[in-house]
C-alpha cells in the first residue's frame, strides 16, 4: 500500500553497486512469498522495482542472484526474520498529520458526537488506525478527539498497527520533521507539540491515549486481540491487496467493529464489490462506512 500517503512504495534504492537482475520466473517466486506473508500484492509489470528494491538485501546476504534470495526464504532457518526484511525494503511509510482534512472535519464534527451520545453511558471510545506508517494518523485522531471537549473522563484509546517495525518505533518516539507539518495549522503546532532537537514532538497529555503494535492484518489469529472497537481508519491501505486479501480484511473490521461503529476509508477507496454487510453513511464532507446497530456479534 511524489508523496503517496500512507503509501508502500518508495523511491529507488540501489543495492551498493551490486548488478542484480530479477527474471519474470524469480520475480513471481518471491512476490507469491511477500503476499502470501503480508497480502501485499505486486502486478507483472512492477519486476523492476521489485528488483530494485530488494538488491541490497541480496547483497546484505552474501548472495549473487534472486534465485538464491528465493531459496533462502524458502528454507534458511533465517527466512522469517529475513522476509519481514524484504517487507520493510519493499514498503514505504510517508505521511503527513491532518492529511485528507474534509475528512477529519467529518469525523470530528459528525462521528464523533454521535458516538459521545450513543456511548455515554459505557463512556469508552476506542479507535484503530489500520496501517498506521509513522504514526501521524493516530496522534491526529487524538488531537481531533481532544479538541472536541466530548470525551473528558471517558477511558480513550487510539491504537496504532503497522507491518514494518522501523515505523513503529518512529511512532512511538513521536518527534517529526517539517514534512509532516505541510498542513498543520499555528493552532495544533502551539497546543500539542514541543520544541524537540529533530524537529517537534508530540506532548505527552496526547501520546497517553495512543499505542502502537506491529500486526500484519491478515494475521487472523491475533486480530482478535485488539478487542471491539468504534472506529476504524483504513485510508490508501486497501489498494496494494488483491481482491481476495480485500475481502477477506473487510470481515475482520466488520468482526471488529461494535455495532453502529465506524469505518473510514481512503478518498479512493470503497467497498463496491467486497461487501454488503455496510450502511453507507452520507455526511457532509465525505461517505463513510457503519456497521448497523443491529448487527451480529462475533
Amino acid at each position: 500500500m511524489s508523496v503517496r500517503p500512507k503509501g508502500l512504495f518508495s523511491p529507488d534504492r540501489m543495492g551498493g553497486g551490486v548488478d542484480l537482475r530479477l527474471s519474470p520466473e524469480d520475480f513471481r517466486l518471491i512476490r507469491d512469498l511477500v503476499e502470501r506473508a503480508s497480502g501485499i500484492h505486486f502486478t507483472d509489470d512492477q519486476v523492476y522495482l521489485v528488483e530494485r528494491r530488494l538488491r541490497d538485501r541480496v547483497a546484505a546476504l552474501g548472495l549473487e542472484t534472486f534465485q538464491q534470495y528465493w531459496q533462502f526464504l524458502r528454507y534458511d532457518s533465517r527466512a522469517a526474520a529475513e522476509l519481514e526484511e524484504a517487507v520493510e525494503a519493499l514498503t514505504l511509510n510517508e505521511t503527513y498529520f491532518f492529511r485528507e482534512d474534509y475528512q477529519l472535519r467529518s469525523f470530528q464534527n459528525e462521528v464523533l458526537p454521535e458516538i459521545a451520545r450513543r456511548e455515554r453511558a459505557r463512556r469508552s471510545l476506542s479507535i484503530w488506525s489500520a496501517g498506521c506508517s509513522t504514526g501521524e494518523e493516530v496522534y491526529t485522531i487524538a488531537m481531533l478527539v481532544r479538541e472536541t471537549g466530548l470525551f473528558e473522563g471517558w477511558d480513550v484509546r487510539i491504537f496504532g498497527n503497522d507491518i514494518n517495525r522501523r515505523v513503529l518505533q518512529q511512532a512511538r518516539r513521536g518527534v517529526y520533521g517539517r514534512s509532516a507539518f505541510r498542513v498543520t495549522s499555528d493552532h495544533y503546532r502551539r497546543r500539542y507539540f514541543d520544541d524537540h532537537r529533530d524537529g517537534a514532538q508530540v506532548r505527552e497529555e496526547v501520546r497517553a491515549w495512543c499505542s502502537f503494535a506491529h500486526l500484519n492484518l491478515l494475521d487472523e489469529e491475533r486480530l482478535p486481540l485488539l478487542g471491539r472497537v468504534d472506529v476504524i481508519f483504513c485510508r490508501n491501505v486497501l489498494i496494494y491487496f488483491d481482491a481476495i486479501a480485500r475481502h477477506r480484511l473487510i470481515e475482520r473490521f466488520y468482526e471488529r467493529l461494535q455495532p453502529g461503529g465506524w469505518l473510514l476509508l481512503g478518498h479512493s477507496e470503497s467497498l463496491l464489490h467486497l461487501s454488503t454487510s455496510f450502511e453507507i453513511v452520507h455526511l457532509r464532507e465525505d461517505l463513510v462506512y457503519r456497521r448497523p446497530l443491529g448487527g451480529a456479534s462475533s
